[in-house]
């Protein structure tokens, strides 16, 4: 029992009962512990049927640990204006992608190996982030966190529906890296939209960063991909350059009508269907991690 020392009215000592902290309130977010272990030495084109396909994955991997790490500050510092559930939700969030950009970063390492033209590529994206993160306010940063999450959303539904191009057949540590992040995506898309909506919500600003995300991503994933296809010698390869059309049109015909309706009045990333195939397998993973820890008993908790 706490004792408070404070007098009452009657000047009688008050003794304040022991009170029990608040309940976290539930998120709908789940925490799991990945650490994956990458072959050393490994193909940049760890797709082997499509290489340039592999490469654009990897493009988006190395804007990761810089992209990640900004909308992390930038949502935790506004945590302290945001309601008990929000600020529960926007926690959890923060910490799945801390956990993101902590694997890209492994797997950017071991792909960059002896490849300069990466290093080059991740000291312009580490400058372009950094920049941003400068000279924006909080609330344009908020903005750009909410509709790169978007965008996420629109690429992990456009990757479920390729699951089989994109994921058979490959090395199946990257195939889990990718999967792992991908279903996480689908399952708090509308975290950062919500903590941009609770504290300013303005659709014009929203749209202007929309933009900026969109370009930044689309800008880096083409200096990604020549530097790979020219590095590894790729380019010499006809079926490269006939299906980089297909899927370049392909995602963008996923994600920029998803991305426009993200910045019309009313709209709320909950509207969008979530792919099924990402669902089920977050539901595997769980279940999976529940088991083991049923099979190792209650100390494993």
């Amino acid at each position: 029992m706490l004792q408070c020392g404070d007098e009452g009215a009657d000047g009688e000592q008050v003794t304040a009962v022991d009170r029990a902290p608040a309940p976290v309130p539930a998120t709908g977010l789940h925490e799991r512990r990945v650490r994956l272990r990458h072959s050393d030495g490994l193909d940049p084109a760890w797709n082997p049927r499509y290489p340039e396909l592999a490469f654009s994955v990897d493009a988006v991997s190395l804007l990761m640990p810089y992209a990640e790490p900004y909308f992390v500050r930038t949502v935790r510092a506004a945590l302290p204006d945001l309601d008990p559930q929000l600020r529960a939700t926007a926690t959890e969030f923060c910490a799945q992608e801390a956990r993101h950009h902590g694997e890209h970063r492994r797997f950017n390492d071991v792909i960059a190996e002896g490849r300069p033209g990466i290093a080059r590529l991740e000291r312009w994206i580490d400058r372009t982030y950094g920049r941003l993160e400068r000279t924006r306010s909080p609330r344009f940063s908020l903005a750009f966190a909410a509709a790169s999450e978007t965008i996420a959303f629109s690429i992990a539904r456009w990757a479920d529906r390729h699951h089989h191009e994109l994921f058979d057949d490959v090395d199946p540590t990257t195939a889990a890296l990718f999967q792992w992040h991908l279903a996480e995506e689908v399952e708090h898309k509308s975290v950062a939209f919500d903590v941009y909506a609770a504290l300013d919500g303005s659709r014009l600003r929203y749209s202007a960063a929309a933009l900026a995300t969109f370009s930044i991503l689309a800008w880096f994933t083409m200096l990604t991909l020549f530097t790979l296809l020219f590095g590894t010698g790729r380019w010499r390869s006809p079926g490269c350059w006939l299906r980089l059309p297909r899927w370049a049109l392909g995602i963008a015909f996923r994600t920029m009508p998803d991305l426009l309706a993200s910045c019309l009045p009313g709209h709320h990333p909950s509207q969008l269907v979530d792919p099924p195939g990402l669902v089920a397998s977050l539901r595997e993973m769980d279940l999976a991690t529940e088991a083991a820890r049923t099979a190792e008993g209650p100390e494993a908790a």
